[in-house]
């Protein structure tokens, strides 16, 4: 799969431990929070239907207080296979031929239904674009996906429209261009400046045991290893960002968002891997630190991506250019040019 990846948290046990600072808190409104992103509604209705226990035993009273030192646990019910309908949604189409679709996803969109958004995806999208010949490819809920995005993560992706361009293009990621012409790179804009124009940050990753809708370097998580080189750096007083091309070597869900908080620079605004760089934004100069506060979203774009054709064996290469609001923010970022290292 691809760097960025919608958890979906419905079928499987969310559990929280409370501390000081959940408790007292009502028990419908800390389990809609961050723990999960499901809605107050949905976590009402678990709640009142004996999904949700407190020291192994149900609760089923949505304005529980909670206390510290007990331990919630959440077990919802899967989501059903239900079948994604068309919609009319504007596609941003970089190539189509009878074997695969490439696309430029924007920047908020869902690559396919979850709980939580059930439509106006990527899915939603082009089964209307494609017509009843895509349903079914790889899946019911995910017609075509091999690899996926963030919802806030824009850039290319490739979509299979057979099952034979499917199977191989799957064999492709999962390969992650070891032995193959597979190739992934992202432009994204990170906090400070590194110590040399290009690395390597070799850490496993699996879920954070204190936070379940993040990702963490584990020393028994998966392997996963991002490559990185700097193309510009930028900075004035008391502030630095450095602008820079990640190349993927494995495919974990959030791998460069957690890689480079763990290295000292997580990407600019980037809510879930660099909270305790909020204040950083009001060191920058007016306009820079406007552009940044506009995003609500990582500084993270899907620039590159090239694969072999499944049919004629071709190696395909496409580019999608950074978004408006990456864009904005580099050409406010280039006032500050620093001389490349």
């Amino acid at each position: 799969m691809a760097e960025d990846t919608e958890f979906e948290f419905e079928g499987e046990p969310v559990t929280i431990t409370v501390d000081e600072a959940l408790a007292g808190g009502r028990l419908d409104a800390v389990l809609a929070g961050e723990h999960t992103l499901l809605s107050r509604n949905r976590i009402k209705d678990l709640i009142l239907n004996g999904a949700v226990t407190i020291d192994g035993r149900p609760v089923s009273e949505p304005k529980y207080r909670l206390k510290a030192g007990e331990t919630i646990v959440l077990l919802a019910p899967p989501p059903e296979d239900a079948e994604p309908e068309p919609e009319d949604i504007p596609l941003d189409i970089l190539h189509e031929d009878d074997q695969l679709i490439v696309v430029n996803k924007p920047v908020g969109m869902v690559v396919h239904p979850a709980p939580g958004s059930p439509n106006g995806t990527l899915v939603n999208a082009l089964l209307f674009h494609c017509g009843d010949s895509l349903k079914g490819i790889g899946g019911v809920k995910r017609p075509g996906i091999v690899h996926r995005l963030d919802r806030d993560t824009s850039g290319v992706m490739v979509v299979a429209k057979t099952e034979q361009a499917h199977r191989h293009l799957a064999e492709q990621f999962a390969d992650h261009g070891r032995t193959g012409p597979l190739h992934r790179a992202y432009t994204a804009f990170a906090w400070g400046m590194t110590e040399s124009a290009r690395g390597t940050v070799d850490a496993p990753l699996g879920r954070d045991g204190n936070n379940r809708l993040k990702q963490a370097v584990r020393k028994d998580g998966r392997e996963a290893i991002t490559h990185y080189m700097v193309e510009a750096r930028y900075g004035g007083e008391g502030w630095d960002i450095t602008r820079l091309v990640c190349q993927l070597e494995t495919g974990r869900t959030h791998q460069i968002r957690v890689h480079m908080a763990h290295i000292g620079h997580p990407l600019v605004a980037d809510s879930v891997y660099a909270s305790g760089y909020a204040t950083k934004v009001n060191k920058l100069p007016e306009d820079v630190g406007g552009r940044v506060r506009a995003l609500g979203r990582q500084a993270l774009h899907a620039a590159e991506l090239g694969f072999e054709h499944p049919k004629t064996g071709e190696e395909m290469f496409f580019e999608a250019p950074l978004p408006e609001d990456l864009a904005a923010l580099e050409e406010s970022l280039e006032r500050y040019d620093r001389a490349f290292a």
